[in-house]
Order: structure tokens, then C-alpha cells, then sequence
């Protein structure tokens, strides 16, 4: 049987007499397209910092491939292959679409002094920036300045810089937030061809229902910061608690008026 890729064990976090994630368990297995959802205030966001070292968890551990990482700082959990997009764009504007892909690069590469001297005369680097940029459809955009581009190419632009560190997993917080339904479409289906290319493993933050039914293999639902289900997208669609909790549905509703969104 395949060992887990990341393992959480009881993880909990309290800020004063308020708990904001508690006690939760979950495994995520490698090639795996793993979702969690909830209504704001739910902790997803705080679930996340402790994942990705941003926060420090009161309780519960966090392990990744069998090793400890719990509490360690954010730049030693990437070194360690996880790597995270956030909500707003974490880009440089003023550098171009490959330049900010080959910043990336010449960190994961070990070059980091030259980060802003860009590795440019670096073929090497060049070469792997247009392939990752050509992976995620938007290698006719390299030469253009990284804040005159699309909203949803500059979300297509951070995942190229994600993925330049060459993650065992990716962390994805709410990857089609702000968009038009035509850039969600476009993001939701490079996302998902990457998920199917089995290179990557991914956990996903997302709002958007219909993304999440998309993209996942399993969803976990929180509410209250516990884990109120874990599931396929179908068992998650017809868990009773699911729909009470987080669709508002009446269980008593006997003129099945109500139609769940999942």
C-alpha cells in the first residue's frame, strides 16, 4: 500500500480561548487532487498556515513523506518540496512573465545571490522557464511585464512559479478567486491537466463548487474548525451533515424544494 505524501495528525490551533482548527486528522495521498471547503470562519485559512509553516500549531503534528515538519519555518518546508500560491498575486509586475519564472528557477537552482541579475545569459534556466510557461499555456506572453497581463495569466504565471521549485506537493489557495467564468474555465482545465499528468500532487482551497467537483479526488469539508466530513465528491454530496452545515439545506424539508448546490 502507498504511504501517505502528507500525514496530519490532531492538528489544532487556539489563539487565546478561541480554537480555530481542531483536532484534525487527514492524509493525502501522492497524485492526489485533495479539496477543502467550508463557510468563512470555517479555518481553512489557518488549517493552511500550519501546513505550509506559516503558523504554529497548538497541538497535532504535520509530516510530509514520514518527516516531522511541524512548526518548521515556511522556507525550510518548501526546500522540503511544498510549495504554496496565495490569494493575491505574488508576483514581481515590473519583471517579465519569464523573468518572474526564472527567479524562481535560480533559487531552486542554488543561485540566489544573482536573483535579480536573472540568470538571463543561463540557458539552462531559460530553457526550463519557457517550458514551464509553454506547460501552463502562456509561453506567447514571456517577453510581456507580469502586471500589464490578464488577471487569470497572472494566476497561470504564479503556478509556473510554484511550480519551478518542483514540489512534491502544491498548495493552491483559492487558485480561481476574482476571475471571469471564461479565466475560471481556462485555469480550472490546466489545473486539471496537470493534476492527470500524475507529476504533481495538489491541496486545494477553493469557493467555487463547481472548480472543486472538477478538480477533486477528495474533498474534506470543515465547519467551526472541524473536520465535519472527508469523502469522495459524490459521498460528500450526499452526506446529510454536509448539506445541513454547509448548504443550509432542512433535512425536514419535505417538498424537496431545495436543490443541494453539490
Amino acid at each position: 500500500m502507498t504511504d501517505p505524501i502528507l500525514n496530519i495528525h490532531n492538528l489544532t490551533k487556539r489563539f487565546g480561548g478561541n480554537t480555530a482548527v481542531s483536532g484534525i486528522n487527514l492524509q493525502v495521498m501522492p497524485r492526489e487532487t485533495l479539496a477543502i471547503i467550508g463557510p468563512n470562519g470555517a479555518g481553512k485559512t489557518t488549517f493552511y498556515n500550519m501546513v505550509s509553516g506559516r503558523m504554529q500549531p497548538t497541538e497535532g503534528t504535520v509530516e510530509l513523506n514520514g518527516h516531522d515538519i511541524t512548526g518548521l519555518k515556511p522556507h525550510k518546508i518548501s526546500r522540503m518540496g511544498v510549495s504554496r500560491s496565495f490569494q493575491i498575486n505574488n508576483i514581481f509586475p515590473e519583471m517579465t512573465v519569464r523573468q518572474n519564472v526564472e527567479v524562481a528557477l535560480s533559487a531552486f537552482h542554488g543561485y540566489s545571490r544573482k536573483l535579480f541579475n536573472l540568470a538571463s545569459g543561463n540557458r539552462k534556466v531559460q530553457e526550463e522557464a519557457d517550458e514551464l510557461l509553454n506547460r501552463l499555456s502562456i509561453g506567447e506572453l514571456s517577453s510581456q511585464r507580469a502586471g500589464i497581463i490578464s488577471y487569470g495569466d497572472k494566476r497561470l504565471l504564479e503556478i509556473a512559479v510554484v511550480l519551478a521549485t518542483r514540489p512534491k506537493l502544491v498548495l493552491l489557495d483559492e487558485p480561481t478567486a476574482g476571475m471571469t467564468p471564461e479565466e475560471t474555465r481556462r485555469v480550472t482545465k490546466l489545473i486539471r491537466s496537470l493534476a492527470d499528468s500524475g507529476d504533481y500532487t495538489f491541496l486545494i482551497t477553493e469557493h467555487d463548487m463547481g472548480v472543486v467537483f472538477d478538480l477533486a479526488d477528495r474533498i474534506l469539508v470543515m465547519h467551526r474548525g472541524e473536520s465535519l466530513a472527508v469523502g469522495t465528491v459524490e459521498e460528500v454530496k450526499n452526506n446529510p451533515d454536509v448539506k445541513k452545515a454547509y448548504l443550509g439545506e432542512d433535512e425536514d424539508d419535505e417538498d424537496g424544494e431545495k436543490e443541494a448546490a453539490v
